[in-house]
Parts: C-alpha cells; structure tokens; sequence
C-alpha cells in the first residue's frame, strides 16, 4: 500500500499510463483486509482454490487444490482454512510445509464469479492450510467460461507426466486451445497475487516453445498483476485440462508490450503481455474434477483478427 491507497507504486505507475486512476480508486473501495460473511459462504461452496507462490528458488508458481465443497473455510473474517494441500510432485509441495506468501483466487465458472484471496499461509499440521487475509476481493464475471464440475471416480494421486525448461509439442497445442488461465505475480514487497484470464481459444499464443504472448483486455482498472509485472516479472501460468483433470504449469519472466503493433491481430487487447517460459510442468490427475463444454462469455473479444 502507499499511503492512503491499496495500492503499491507498480500499480499507480501502469494506472496512471493507462489512464485509469480514477477508476482504479474506485475499484480499489471493494478491496478489503477481511472476509464478508457472503465471500465466507461463496468460499464454503467452492471445489477448487488456485494458488500462487514463489518456490525455494523464488520462481513463482500457481497450483490448485480442491476438494468437496466445505473444503474451504472462514472461521473468522481474517482466516481462510483449506482442508487440502499439493501433492509430493507439485512444485510449491516443498514451499507450502513451511510459511509462505501466498495469493489465491476461487473460482465458480457455473455461476461466472470469482474472489480473491492474499495473504500468508501456514500448514496446519493435517495437511492442510490456514490463510491469514492480507487482501480480499471479487472480481466481475467478464471472460470466465460457464462450466460445471463433474466428479471423475477413477482419479489417481496427482503425478508429473513431463518436465523441461521449455513447451513441448504436445504442451504448444494445449497452449493454443486453452480459454483459461491462471496468473501468479508477486509485489515490491513479496506479497504474492493470483488472478484470472480467460478468452476464446487461440487468445494465448505460443511464440515459440520457450515464449507466450496473451492479449490484456478491459477490465476493473486495479492493474494488480500488470503493476506486479511493472516492478518484478517473475510469473506463474496454471492451465487446467477442464477434459482430463490434469494441468499445465509454467514458470518464468513476464514483461508488458504497451506498443501498437504488439497489439495488431488481437481485437480486444488493450496491451500484451510476453512471457518468457523458464520451465514447465505437466501434472496427470492434478484434480478430480472434469467439467462439462464451456459456453463461453460474451464479453470475450475474437481471438484472431
């Protein structure tokens, strides 16, 4: 925070050359040091928490943990307990055992609403987690696909599949067709954020095998992850197969391409942003959930021009 805002001075640099200050200040009423008794009750519901850290060699990671609904819980309105943890081959497995700063983002793509969570967290001694809220927010339903979970009985332990310094193949095709991701950054301070990004698929591109490039559409005007990105380009990608269970996760060096050009062949892009891939992992049975087909949300722009 500076001063009076809750905002860090990466955030009020990418407001302010966007533009957007005032209704950046607006945003930023909603942002809060505790939990509502309503967000307790979205929480309690949800199946699935994604969350972003940065690993013993401070690469910043997002995993998701999930469970049955009730998984989630707010004891108190500055405390979020999670009645589940990484498995053995999760890179924040290691990171997560001990105290950790943490952002996290629920998401219920049934309902199109999301709400974000950060703060530090501890083991709880079960296998689990507790939270201390540090930032809570919601978020509006733009680009988040309508899905519905489904179980899938024969899932297994989550395993890793593949790991390397850069995109397979395989990984370059999941890459291109995917419509959601998740996004790690972290602040001047080390405090850790987690957010969402969703499109028609093709809006994520692969560049290269070691190189993405997604386009930044409208949206609330806070800038988090953009002002993270402004003072630290450490970043984290999580991209759930909704199909198999399994995920995509990528670590690497973010950077915001505010120029014209960047933007050509992107309707909707405000700005890009390029990440450079420093490694990936591909876990197999990453949660026991499948989804049913997405109807995606009308507010996404085309993916191509």
């Amino acid at each position: 925070m500076t001063g009076s805002t809750p905002y860090h001075p990466g955030e009020r640099a990418v407001q302010a050359r966007a533009g957007r200050t005032d209704r950046a200040d607006h945003s930023g009423r909603a942002i809060g040091s505790t939990i509502p008794a309503v967000a307790a009750r979205f929480l309690t519901e949800r199946q699935v928490l994604v969350v972003g850290a940065a690993d013993a060699d401070g690469r910043l990671w997002a995993t998701q943990l999930t469970g049955e609904p009730g998984f989630l819980r707010a004891p108190d309105e500055r405390t979020l307990t999670v009645a589940a943890g990484p498995a053995a081959d999760d890179p924040l497995a290691a990171v997560l055992a001990g105290p950790a700063e943490v952002g996290t983002i629920a998401l219920d793509p049934a309902g199109r609403r999301r709400m974000r969570l950060n703060g530090r967290s501890t083991p709880d001694g079960r296998g689990g987690l507790v939270i201390a809220a540090d930032q809570v927010y919601a978020n509006c339903p733009k680009y988040i696909q309508r899905r519905s979970p489904a179980g899938r009985p024969a899932a297994g332990t989550p395993y890793a599949v593949a790991a390397g310094p850069a995109l397979s193949t395989a990984q370059q095709l999941a890459v291109t067709t995917a419509d959601t991701f998740f996004v790690a950054t972290a602040g001047p301070d080390g405090r850790v954020d987690a957010s969402h990004r969703g499109g028609n698929p093709g809006f994520l591109r692969v560049l290269g095998p070691d190189r993405l490039r997604w386009p930044e559409y409208a949206g609330n005007s806070m800038f988090m992850t953009l002002g993270n990105l402004e003072l630290d380009p450490r970043a984290g990608l999580l991209l759930p197969d909704w199909e198999t269970g399994g995920a995509l996760l990528i670590t690497g060096e973010a950077r915001t391409d505010w120029s014209g050009p960047a933007r050509d062949g992107l309707p909707g892009a405000e700005r890009v942003v390029d990440l450079t891939v420093t490694a990936v992992l591909e876990l197999a049975d990453a949660t026991p959930l499948t989804w049913t087909e997405p109807e995606y949300s009308p507010a996404n722009p085309p993916a191509a021009a």
